[in-house]
């Protein structure tokens, strides 16, 4: 697995399909790191289109339920692991006897559950409360112990260069995902992988553009992750720019989500195009490291947008109504070829649940009003000659994130 660049031709993903455990965010999205409640029925169908436009461009998707399944029919020993994940997933409590006759129950039958529900368990981290009810019934009461609904974005457990390095997530909401993806990387797709043992670092904020890379820090990502992953040589390149993932000035401060990744403000389109709030990138400061005989060493500080320019790229300008509404989320099929989401059905989206302060609402109702053709749709990616595959994805961009995030990227040429 080897991505250097974020343009060369896409050749295999992996991507998770919502399930079960996205229905409980819903209810608290804000608290399931989402950003607005959206119809779950829907957005499984605009996933469901997400991979059949991929695959039609000739990409291989593979979706992590179904290579689970099919491995574990075909290997006894995954199978096995599989089983022993999801017992360590389960916990029973209550009546001290009952727990226990249920856990050695279970331990005793499991072989007897289909890979399906396993992985569901997992994913659900059943709690299985046990109390007296009638006689010697026992009353079960089941709570889903922060269940895992943030993994269909599947960009952040790792980030793929030369190699796998796994990341490590900042949110408990998200912390066990990482695990996961690396038991599918090491023993399905039999893959050597490297950690982030100390830091936090998440696969959104890693941009590789050939001879150099760009690492976001902030809500997510934090310097001591960064710099581990610069050290861990999986990310290998001649710079790497680790930047400090900006806000906007009228943001409110409690709103630390808007930005969290670097690919929520900042992606590239093709061979020397990036996409990207010219405002934030220029708020957007960091240090340049060049490597060296023996790693990398700070070589000087600058701003994103101007290091962007000095490697001669060009830049399409997004506004704010653009920008919140996941435009830069967008995912490079090849040089100058892009799925990217309907940002006006997206920015209509959040302004009808209310996911906006009133400051932020009012700008983005201006730009929706007064910027005629919004990305992808506008003149400047036109004349970009931008190849663009516009996709809705408007419910499903409720979690926070778009096409670019959905999708965990495994080689390129």
């Amino acid at each position: 697995m080897k991505i250097d660049r974020e343009w060369g031709r896409l050749k295999n993903v992996v991507m998770h399909s919502p399930g079960n455990e996205v229905t409980y965010a819903l209810f608290a999205p804000k608290h399931f790191l989402f950003e607005r409640p959206f119809k779950y029925s829907m957005a499984v169908r605009e996933h469901e289109n997400l991979v059949n436009v991929l695959r039609e461009n000739g990409v291989h998707v593979d979706i992590l339920k179904d290579i689970v399944i099919k491995k574990s029919e075909d290997d006894k020993n995954f199978r096995k692991k599989l089983e022993d994940i999801a017992l360590s997933k389960i916990n029973f409590s209550g009546n001290q006897r009952a727990a226990l006759e249920a856990r050695n129950y279970l331990e005793k039958n499991i072989d007897h559950i289909d890979s399906e529900s396993l992985f569901n368990a997992i994913l659900m981290k059943f709690s299985i409360n046990l109390d007296n009810y009638i006689n010697s019934l026992k009353y079960p009461t089941v709570d889903s112990n922060l269940p895992l609904a943030n993994l269909y974005f599947m960009r952040d457990q790792q980030a793929v260069s030369s190699g796998i390095l796994m990341g490590r997530m900042r949110m408990r909401q998200r912390d066990a995902e990482p695990e996961i993806m690396e038991f599918i990387f090491k023993d399905i797709y039999n893959e050597n992988v490297n950690k982030i043992n100390d830091g936090f670092f998440e696969g959104g904020d890693f941009i590789p553009a050939g001879d150099f890379a760009l690492i976001g820090t902030g809500n997510r990502t934090d310097i001591t992750g960064a710099i581990e992953a610069i050290g861990s040589g999986v990310i290998d390149f001649d710079e790497i720019m680790i930047v400090r993932n900006p806000a906007y000035e009228f943001s409110d401060a409690s709103n630390v989500m808007i930005n969290m990744h670097l690919d929520t403000y900042f992606n590239i389109a093709g061979d020397g195009l990036a996409i990207t709030s010219v405002h934030l990138a220029k708020l957007a400061h960091g240090d340049v490291y060049v490597k060296t005989g023996d790693g990398y060493k700070k070589d000087h500080e600058t701003n994103l947008y101007d290091y962007i320019k000095s490697k001669e790229f060009n830049v399409i300008d997004l506004d704010v109504g653009e920008q919140i509404a996941y435009s830069s989320n967008f995912l490079t099929l090849n040089d100058r070829k892009i799925i990217a989401v309907d940002s006006r059905k997206v920015l209509k989206k959040l302004i009808e649940t209310n996911a906006l302060d009133s400051y932020t609402k009012n700008i983005a109702i201006h730009d929706m009003e007064n910027s005629g053709r919004m990305f992808p749709d506008s003149k400047k990616v036109f004349d970009a000659g931008i190849d663009v595959i516009k996709i809705d994805l408007s419910e499903i961009t409720g979690g926070y994130g778009g096409a670019h995030c959905m999708t965990c990227s495994l080689n390129r040429d």
